[in-house]
């Protein structure tokens, strides 16, 4: 089952219990990626400011119903500094409405070559199906593949405040590149991009502008930090952490992933730049804890550093939440996200929560194409 080599004993931990719950500053303009194309002027001081765009080819199954354009453009990081991010813009061919609808993908890795813009292995099959559904309802999709992936700087793999921003300036990027798109903008996420999506909920309504954000969609968005941290070096999916304290490291330099990774771990190292998700889940699937980590865990200190950084829901999202979960996922557990939509729930945010029985972490994306489509519909 595709990504589903994954936390076994995490499922079978929870199960029927309640769970409990960047880039340095520029000098200079940021390098742009050799991008063939139309060069546009570069301006610092505005988030969404397009840096340079380039024709590109959507995968199959995309390329019958959209064109695309990839693109460099200017975001910023977790301090308000500027960076830059590509990712893609693809207009509908028959487009009948002029909303944007920003797509936040699930992990891929930390590589650039795992940049779902340039890479369509990582562009997943349940991630075109969503993204197909939306471009047949005649919206704009921004697809941003988030700061790192695609650039020369690290990415802050999981920091939510750095996906927020991302997502945010690329429906900003998309309007720079066509005028007759209107501000309001609706958010749909899956996994790593479901959670980047609450958290561009959480700042919308002090970093969007003038934008308007309808809603979001979260299908299985990483939550429960805690819990995973404590499980997953338990887990097959050692190398969701491995990933996540790299990501940590991108933004709190402070944090030097050699202080807390035991020495098999650290031998391989070398994955997380040659290698995207399923590469890296591999080469730490087998590890035992005490071979992942000295003394098989992750100090309390760097536990409540991820805490900060990664989990949804700290502050209230400023507008209306669909959460979308497979009752049978083993990466993201139901469990855990039964207690993030309580917690939306106790901040009166305005939330749907769908519980899809048989579906898993990939197959409930595929599921909910349609729903979570007409769920969009009615927020605009």
């Amino acid at each position: 089952m595709r990504r589903q080599m994954i936390v076994r004993l995490l499922a079978a931990t929870l199960v029927g219990g309640a769970a409990v719950a960047p880039a340095p500053a520029l000098a200079s303009p940021a390098p742009v990626l050799p991008v063939a194309g139309h060069v546009f002027k570069w301006d610092p001081a505005r988030p969404g400011t397009v840096v340079r765009k380039a024709p590109a080819t959507l995968p199959e199954g995309l390329r019958s119903l959209g064109h695309a354009v990839r693109i460099v453009y200017v975001t910023t990081d977790v301090r308000g500094r500027t960076t830059t991010a590509t990712g893609l813009v693809i207009t509908p061919k028959e487009r009948r409405k002029n909303r944007t609808v920003a797509w936040a993908h699930g992990t891929v890795g930390l590589a650039d070559q795992c940049a779902p813009s340039t890479n369509q292995q990582a562009f997943y099959p349940e991630a075109r199906t969503a993204v197909a559904e939306l471009l047949r309802r005649g919206w704009t999709v921004a697809a941003p593949d988030y700061p790192g992936i695609g650039t020369d700087d690290p990415h802050p793999y999981l920091i939510g405040n750095s996906e927020g921003r991302s997502i945010i300036d690329s429906v900003r990027a998309a309007r720079n590149l066509d005028d007759d798109l209107s501000p309001q903008y609706v958010v749909d996420g899956h996994s790593q991009g479901a959670q980047g999506a609450l958290f561009a909920n959480q700042l919308a309504g002090s970093y969007d502008g003038d934008l308007q954000l309808r809603g979001t969609v979260s299908i299985a968005p990483t939550s429960g930090v805690r819990t995973l941290a404590e499980l997953i070096p338990q887990s097959e999916g050692k190398g969701y952490l491995v990933m996540a304290l790299f990501g940590l490291n991108a933004v709190e330099p402070s944090f030097d992933p050699a202080d807390v990774l035991a020495a098999p771990a650290e031998r391989r190292l070398g994955v997380l730049k040659t290698g995207c998700l399923y590469e890296i889940l591999g080469a730490y699937a087998n590890l035992m804890p005490s071979q992942l980590l000295n003394n098989g865990t992750l100090p309390e200190r760097w536990v409540d550093e991820l805490y900060q950084h990664v989990e949804p829901a700290q502050t209230r999202p400023t507008a209306p939440v669909f959460i979308v979960q497979g009752a049978d996922d083993a990466t993201v557990p139901a469990t855990l996200t039964d207690a993030l939509v309580q917690r939306l729930r106790d901040q009166n945010v305005v939330v749907r929560y769908d519980t899809l029985p048989g579906q898993d972490h990939d197959t409930a994306v595929t599921a909910s194409a349609e729903r979570v489509a007409d769920w969009i519909a009615q927020r605009f």
